[in-house]
């Protein structure tokens, strides 16, 4: 998921020519926070196995990483604005590796709890570093040309997604799995031993991750970035705002649609490896992992399928046809289990790709800056709906199955559809 900054970017005086390294520094860590946001997809599906966890008990997964981006987000712009945004990224970074050398002591002693803590860690350090490389990005370069640097630093968001996917299909899945009556008719000491071999399968992964994160950390560190000079913020100005946004049912609509829409996308992406699974019986968790990739292409290719309808179609109308679509796709998935379902939640992907950046935009749209600034930040907090949704659906899955589950996340995509709805009636605009 892309995120966007919370806050307002400030004025500069526009560069002579791009400064490429540092320009490409910043640029991969939209790379580095696609792979964290995406290895949880994989290890909702280990943690099950090496922890044999409820599906509402794995999804915590998701809850203690959307939680860490609730409560830092704020956080990490105050610092920001306080200390740069190389300082802000450097920071970032270190908490990001902190939270991945976590996972070596949690394997150690196979504490499911410090595994979560470690994820909290993590998504504090890519708050840091969404809230921080988004706005850099536009600065690093000659300001006419700010939109496409962005564009072209988001492209390789998805890119790294699909990167933690196959990092923890091909290095952190072991192929080894047991039924409950396996692990049932296993003596203790076997189901203990097999039970911490598969929490130790992330040790290395995350190790690797966690170091390269720091050496990362270094590089950037002793790189000369150019000066960037933030203009003043107006603060008297802002008085009430915050308030008067909070109280705005238009505005607050965007906020709820937006939560909606996060928590239906983590919850499908987590699990899908498990609906494969549950749904069409011996399917290995390394071939479950391929219909994640897939989707993530999907996902892809909606965002540049969905830029150009945009250039026909109002963004309102985009968003209510592709929340419809996907309402259906989940429906389908949930009274078709099977090949067919999982091939709907593959394609619902692609109808996802839209939705973040255009209830974004509509949401601050017509607004001033100040308003802007702030509205964007609840926009932001909204993706707490990732940590809510997902366990919500777990939840579910424990008392439905996984299949029915899947209309929890059609309940969400149906919300979406009413507040593009109401965008459009809003508008005046009539099919």
């Amino acid at each position: 998921m892309q995120q966007h900054t919370p806050f307002k970017v400030p004025d500069t005086r526009a560069l002579a020519r791009t400064p490429l390294f540092p320009l490409a520094l910043i640029v991969s860590l939209f790379f580095l926070w696609g792979v964290a946001n995406n290895l949880n997809d994989v290890l909702v599906a280990q943690f099950k196995k090496a922890f044999t966890l409820s599906d509402f008990e794995a999804g915590l997964v998701q809850s203690a990483f959307y939680l860490g981006y609730f409560f830092v987000a704020i956080p990490a712009g105050v610092f920001m604005r306080r200390f740069g945004y190389k300082a802000a990224v450097v920071f970032g970074l270190g908490l990001y590796a902190a939270g991945a050398l976590l996972f070596w002591p949690a394997a150690a002693t196979a504490t499911y709890a410090t595994f979560l803590f470690g994820l909290f860690v993590i998504a504090a350090g890519l708050a840091f570093l969404e809230t921080s490389a988004n706005p850099y990005v536009t600065l690093l370069g000659p300001r006419e040309s700010a939109a496409s640097r962005l564009n072209l630093a988001q492209a390789f968001n998805p890119l790294g997604s699909i990167t933690g996917v196959l990092i923890g299909q091909h290095f952190i899945f072991t192929g080894v799995e047991r039924t409950p009556a396996e692990l049932a008719a296993m003596d203790a000491a076997s189901r203990t031993a097999y039970m911490h071999s598969e929490a130790a399968a992330v040790q290395m992964p995350y190790l690797a991750i966690g170091l390269g994160v720091i050496a990362w950390a270094v590089i950037i560190g002793v790189t000369r970035f150019p000066r960037t000079t933030a203009a003043d913020d107006g603060a008297p100005a802002e008085r009430g705002v915050l308030g008067r946004l909070l109280r705005e049912g238009r505005f607050m609509s965007a906020v709820v649609a937006q939560f909606f829409y996060v928590g239906a996308q983590v919850a499908v992406f987590s699990y899908m490896i498990r609906y494969a699974q549950a749904t069409m019986p011996g399917t290995p968790d390394k071939v479950a992992a391929n219909y994640i990739t897939a989707g993530l292409l999907c996902f892809m290719a909606g965002r540049f399928a969905g830029a150009v309808l945009m250039k026909y179609l109002r963004p309102a109308r985009v968003l209510a046809t592709f929340a419809f679509i996907n309402v259906v796709l989940a429906a389908f998935a949930a009274f078709v289990p099977g090949h067919l379902g999982i091939y709907a939640l593959v394609a619902s992907s692609f109808f996802m790709s839209i939705m973040y950046p255009t209830i974004f935009a509509l949401g601050v749209e017509g607004r001033g800056d100040t308003e802007r600034k702030f509205g964007a930040s609840l926009l932001v907090m909204a993706i707490v709906g990732g940590a809510v949704v997902t366990a919500a659906m777990g939840a579910t899955s424990d008392h439905f199955g996984i299949a029915l589950a899947m209309l929890v996340p059609m309940v969400c995509f149906a919300a979406i559809l009413l507040f593009a709805w109401r965008r459009i009636v809003g508008a005046g605009v009539h099919a």
